[in-house]
């Protein structure tokens, strides 16, 4: 057997909070054989398996009693080139960030919007990541995943993979699909998404009247580095919350009490709150307890000031969402998963 299982490791180096807890069972898969491997291995010793790609969207509360499988499979290759549209396929454990950079040293458009997001290739797809107006689903060409049930592989379409905001088909049936590699169309010729005020007014500070895709990943590098902690230096998963959808008489309702309300008209009626907002108005930020705290900066940013427990971060959360739904009759749901 070419997988490595190691027995009681520690997943600090593991997850972005940074938070102490051990696996049971610890591996790391390179290949579709090596995950083959952890998948039967599993089986055979009646354990769990948990796949976990960065690690940037967990909360882990306790040790895991489980192989806890890591994708570490590496590769990046082309799938077809018109000469402007091209699809580019990825291993699941490419790291996400380095993964765009590369298609833009390549120049190639498409994913610029999403640069200095925290993951893998692989984690993507499960909840549709997006920023600044861009979603995976906007970009998505197909994936290839194991049936964790069957042990086939099945390619999935578009339309298969259900997406929707920081959803799939993959969050809705957890446990079943383990993503191996992950397709996008991309294009030479760039239509870039310029929508959100904050990109333009940095391009425009720059100087930039006609930015290129790169201009527009440094622009979207930049905003995200002064909002956003590094989990390098401050544990953190990024955004922890949702923003919220409501029902427009709610946004009316709340406006009446809070007339800079921040909130987004929605295709179906509804409208999307800042849930940043939200928690920054009823006192969060900067709050701190022990070493859990929500970050100066950024009230939509849980932080491990460095012994924090997942425990104590979920309690805060869970502090949090209760004030939020008694001060605006707003839930909050949480992005993270969690163990």
């Amino acid at each position: 057997m070419s997988l490595q299982v190691q027995a009681q490791v520690s997943l600090k180096p593991f997850n972005s909070f940074g938070v102490d807890v051990r696996a049971q069972l610890f591996a790391e898969a390179h290949s579709d054989a090596d995950v083959r491997e952890a998948v039967a291995y599993a089986a055979a010793h009646d354990v769990p398996l948990l796949v976990i790609g960065g690690g940037s969207n967990l909360l882990l509360t306790a040790d895991i009693q489980a192989l806890v499988l890591r994708m570490a499979s590496r590769g990046i290759r082309v799938i077809s080139d018109d000469g402007d549209r091209v699809v580019l396929e990825a291993e699941a454990g490419e790291p996400w960030h380095p993964f765009v950079q590369h298609t833009l040293a390549e120049g190639l458009a498409g994913l610029e919007n999403l640069s200095l997001i925290p993951g893998t290739v692989g984690a993507a797809p499960m909840q549709n990541i997006g920023a600044y107006g861009v979603e995976i689903k906007d970009v998505f060409a197909g994936l290839t995943a194991l049936d964790r049930q069957t042990g086939e592989l099945r390619d999935f379409s578009l339309e298969e993979c259900n997406f929707a905001y920081r959803d799939s088909l993959f969050k809705q049936q957890p446990g079943r699909w383990l993503i191996l590699r992950v397709r996008f169309t991309l294009h030479r010729v760039a239509h870039l998404h310029l929508e959100y005020g904050p990109v333009r007014q940095r391009l425009t500070e720059q100087g930039i009247e006609q930015p290129t895709p790169a201009d527009v990943s440094r622009a979207i590098c930049s905003i995200r580095s002064e909002k956003l902690p590094d989990p390098a230096v401050l544990g953190n998963a990024g955004s922890f919350f949702k923003n919220p959808l409501v029902p427009a008489a709610l946004v009316a309702q709340i406006k009446q009490q809070h007339p800079d309300l921040v909130a987004y008209a929605q295709p179906d009626g509804q409208m999307k709150l800042a849930a940043g907002w939200l928690i920054e108005r009823a006192g969060w930020k900067g709050f701190r307890e022990a070493d859990a705290g929500v970050h100066a900066l950024q009230a939509l940013v849980l932080v491990n000031y460095g012994a924090a427990t997942g425990l104590q971060l979920l309690e805060l959360a869970q502090r949090i969402q209760k004030d939020i739904a008694e001060r605006f009759h707003v839930e909050l749901e949480m992005e993270p998963n969690r163990y």
